[in-house]
This record gives structure tokens, C-alpha cells and sequence, in this order.
């Protein structure tokens, strides 16, 4: 895929794509198929696609998500999917469980709630079987990778694949920064004003990507473009007082549609999510210094005009253009 010149050697060093596992049409296709395909669960009712819909950021508009019984439900949000080729190694899941984009791919899969293939429905050998018998798998991984032997391994490369092309870079802010970007110019220009913004949008963006001892709201510290991916040494954004765990946060693309929020889906508006960092954050031994001032959780202070603008500009990272590539849909029969 071609990228934009702002996905520079900037931005190269964090694309997580093994040596052995680079994009091809091919690999990438399989991993279409399989992301969209329901045979994949237990009794053919759910597939990734089920829970990570296109139209939402791949992500679910429900709080949790319905596993393969249709009376059971996950226990977290089932998270955006864009610029996940941008995300640490090891950072995988909110509760970053998984060391790659490859075995994060099948965990859903034998996850007893979400697509069924535990070890008491016989787990990916069972699954591997059931494929075999299909009159199209043996034909696509032949395609795919010359052999029609179907492995986890194989699977899980395709998956990633597949998942790793959902690069985000047709956002209104994407259009706007490409005309203003400069790779010389101090902060590569991303504190210039974007001629195709509206004047509420370009406050967001200048609180944004301004510190908030200058004033802004300082989120660029930890979701810096142009992935607007996490950074790798984030901690805890104190959701909830005393908290020690610490969850990896999707990349900001999207968001206007992939709501609702955080990894157990709280806050159903932008507008929650950005009075939280404005005056809910919680103290707790886990919380980022970048949410601290004098070691307590900093209070914003934004007005009503600046809160409403930094939600307006978190709607302009939203990629239409992913949301509605046909390269992306399901290619299953109805």
C-alpha cells in the first residue's frame, strides 16, 4: 500500500509486521474471508466480523459484545481495529496478553464465550477439520500459500494480514495535514492550522496537540499522530480510584463511530470520554505521570466552548474511506 509522506521513518519504527509475515494480496484476501466468515465459530453464528463491524471502526456499538450461545457476552469492548500494524509487540488486547497481531488472531476463536473452539469442542484441531471439509478452504490457502495444508499458524497469518491493512489514512485530518506537513518545519507542522477545518475544529486540534501547561489538553503526549496510536510507555488512566491494572488504549481513528469507550465500554459519548480527562481522572499508584500535576490527578479546566471543540476535532480523525472500502466488507453470501 502507498502511504502518505507523513508516514516517514518517524512513524516506520513502530509498524509491528514480522519479517516472515509482510502483506501480500494473496495471504491478506484469505484473511478477508476468514475475519467475515461464520463457519468459524462453533455452530457457524458468529465470525470477527460479528463484533468488529466495519461501519463502527471495526469495532461494537454494543457495550459487550454476543458470543456464539446468543446468551452469553464478552467481558470488554471489543476495541477498534485501524492502525493496529502501529501497536508495541506485546501490546495486544486492552490487557495487552498477546505478543503479536498473528497470536492475538485466534484467541477469539477459542475463547469459550466469543466463537466457541475451547478445549472441550476439541480447540483449532477441531476447527482445522471442519475447515478441511469445506469446499473452498483447501482451494484458498493453496492460493494463498501454495499447499492447501491448513495450520493455527496459517491462519493466524492471514488474520494479521488482513487486519494489519486497516491502515487509517483518509481522515478529514489526514486531508487537512497533508498540505501543511512539512518534515523540516518545528514539530513537523502539526501545530499549523488545516485549511479544510472549521474554526471549532482547529481549536480542538491546537488543545490537542498543546501541552496543558500551555493551555491545551495535552493528548498528543500519549496518542501522538499520525497513527494516534498509544504510546508504548502509557500507563493507567485512572479510570477508577486505586486502580493497578493498566490497559493499552486503540488508536484515536474512528472514534466518532467506534463508541462506545474505554475497555469496558463506560462512556457512550465522546463528550463523557473528554470530561474524564478534563475532571474525572482517579488517583491510584498506576495512573500516568503524563494525568498527574504535583502528583495529583490534574483538573483541565476546559470551558464549555474548548470541550465541545477537542470532541469536534476527535470526530475529524474519523477515515469514511476505511469505514466503506469494499476491500474491508464481507465477501461471504448473504
Amino acid at each position: 500500500m502507498t502511504l502518505p509522506a507523513y508516514y516517514d521513518g518517524t512513524v516506520t519504527p513502530d509498524d509491528n509486521t514480522p519479517a516472515n509475515n509482510a502483506i501480500n494480496n494473496r495471504t491478506a484476501s484469505l484473511g478477508r474471508v476468514l475475519f467475515n466468515d461464520r463457519r468459524l465459530s462453533v455452530n457457524d453464528t458468529i465470525s470477527c466480523a460479528s463484533c468488529h463491524r466495519q461501519a463502527n471502526g471495526f469495532s461494537d456499538p454494543r457495550q459487550f459484545s454476543t458470543g456464539f450461545s446468543g446468551t452469553a457476552f464478552t467481558t470488554a469492548h471489543a476495541m477498534r481495529l485501524g492502525n493496529i500494524s502501529y501497536y508495541r509487540p506485546g501490546t495486544m488486547f486492552w490487557d495487552k496478553r498477546a505478543a503479536s497481531v498473528e497470536i492475538q488472531a485466534t484467541q477469539p476463536i477459542q475463547n469459550a464465550i466469543e466463537m466457541g473452539w475451547d478445549t472441550a469442542a476439541g480447540g483449532m484441531a477441531a476447527l482445522i477439520t471442519k475447515m478441511n471439509a469445506t469446499t473452498y478452504y483447501p482451494d484458498l490457502f493453496n492460493f494463498a500459500f501454495g499447499s492447501p495444508t491448513i495450520t493455527e499458524a496459517r491462519i493466524q497469518q492471514a488474520l494479521a494480514q488482513f487486519q494489519r491493512a486497516m491502515v487509517s489514512t483518509g481522515s478529514k485530518w489526514d486531508t487537512g495535514y497533508a498540505t501543511v506537513f512539512s518534515a523540516t518545519a518545528p514539530n513537523r507542522n502539526l501545530g499549523a492550522d488545516l485549511p479544510n477545518f472549521t474554526a471549532q475544529e482547529n481549536r480542538g486540534r491546537t488543545l490537542y496537540f498543546t501541552p496543558p501547561n500551555q493551555g491545551g489538553a495535552g493528548c498528543a503526549a500519549c496518542h501522538s499522530a499520525p497513527t494516534f496510536a498509544l504510546a508504548p510507555n502509557s500507563l493507567s488512566n485512572g479510570l477508577d480510584a486505586g486502580e493497578t491494572r493498566i490497559f493499552k488504549s486503540p488508536s484515536l481513528k474512528n472514534m466518532g463511530v467506534g463508541g462506545p469507550f474505554m475497555h469496558d465500554g463506560r462512556f457512550t459519548t465522546l463528550e463523557q470520554v473528554v470530561e474524564h480527562y478534563n475532571s474525572g481522572v482517579q488517583a491510584g499508584p498506576a495512573v500516568d505521570n503524563r494525568l498527574l500535576r504535583n502528583g495529583v490527578p490534574q483538573r483541565l479546566n476546559l470551558s464549555v466552548a474548548d470541550k465541545a471543540a477537542l470532541a469536534a476535532f476527535l470526530r475529524t480523525l474519523d477515515d469514511t474511506a476505511l469505514l466503506t472500502n469494499p476491500k474491508f466488507s464481507s465477501p461471504m453470501r448473504k
